[in-house]
């Protein structure tokens, strides 16, 4: 049996969507051995993703009204685009860091198992609507900064679960609401099952931040605004969630200071 690390790196290198799904499952298999002190190798093609879709820049990326059919289809691809990339940094934080405790794969393994089911209700929906993965472009943000971050584990936890995964915590209430004015409950369904899934992502994200500041011993609030300013993280805008990011694990501290720094408007 393949180790835990080498196992995500092999289904990270997969570029058909339902063979990288079927292989996340297998993770679950067993009870798999963690080398933690292994340095591992980077391959190429790293992450294997399918030629569609065709990915473009944010800014060029349609916006099509949720009221009718192909504005909900195109919503639910992005959405199913963003699990897709989802479970790729699962699996990439778990091969590629090591020297972390066992928990710490483990926890990113779980993790990338219910990024693959929320990808997979993503497309079965899709299907529903006569649509596949693939059939619109997408935009690559997500992996960039993980492209970005792939020698910083302190940057990378700080501006990936903490920064762009916790975004969709603030825009999860919107994208609901949309599907439930255009009459589809079955894609809102979908939503409410997300946002409590990437609730606790966002806090196994915040737990290992923590952990690894205090391991380093750099101060989490300086090590935050280093990495956002490094890496050019976005600017954070509102609503924010707050509910949603106090049960994921931020401080009251933290709220406070995204309410009172970061500007309203769209998330």
């Amino acid at each position: 049996m393949l180790d835990l690390r080498m196992a995500a790196l092999d289904a990270l290198c997969l570029s058909d969507p339902a063979a990288k799904v079927a292989a996340v499952a297998e993770l679950a298999v067993g009870d798999r051995p963690v080398d933690v002190v292994r340095e591992l190798a980077e391959p190429a093609g790293v992450p294997g993703r399918p030629q569609r879709p065709q990915l473009v820049r944010p800014g060029e990326v349609a916006q099509r009204s949720v009221a009718t059919q192909e504005g909900r289809t195109a919503l639910l691809h992005a959405l199913a685009h963003i699990e897709f990339n989802a479970i790729n940094l699962a699996l990439d934080i778990t091969w590629r860091f090591a020297g972390l405790p066992d928990e710490f794969y483990r926890d990113w393994i779980r993790v990338a198992i219910e990024e693959a089911g929320h990808f997979s209700l993503l497309r079965a929906r899709l299907a529903e609507l006569g649509a596949r993965y693939g059939d619109f472009p997408a935009h690559d943000g997500l992996w960039e900064m993980a492209a970005k971050t792939s020698t910083d584990l302190v940057a990378r936890l700080a501006l990936v679960p903490r920064t762009l995964e916790a975004r969709g915590l603030d825009a999860s209430p919107a994208v609901r609401a949309k599907f439930a004015s255009a009459g589809d409950a079955k894609s809102a369904h979908i939503v409410d099952i997300i946002l409590l899934d990437e609730i606790g992502h966002v806090a196994t994200g915040n737990r290992w931040f923590r952990f690894v500041c205090a391991r380093l011993e750099v101060d989490q609030t300086q090590a935050q605004t280093t990495a956002a300013a490094r890496y050019a993280a976005p600017v954070l805008r509102g609503p924010f969630n707050l509910h949603a990011r106090r049960a994921a694990g931020f401080s009251d501290e933290e709220l406070q200071a995204l309410s009172t720094t970061f500007r309203s408007g769209p998330p």
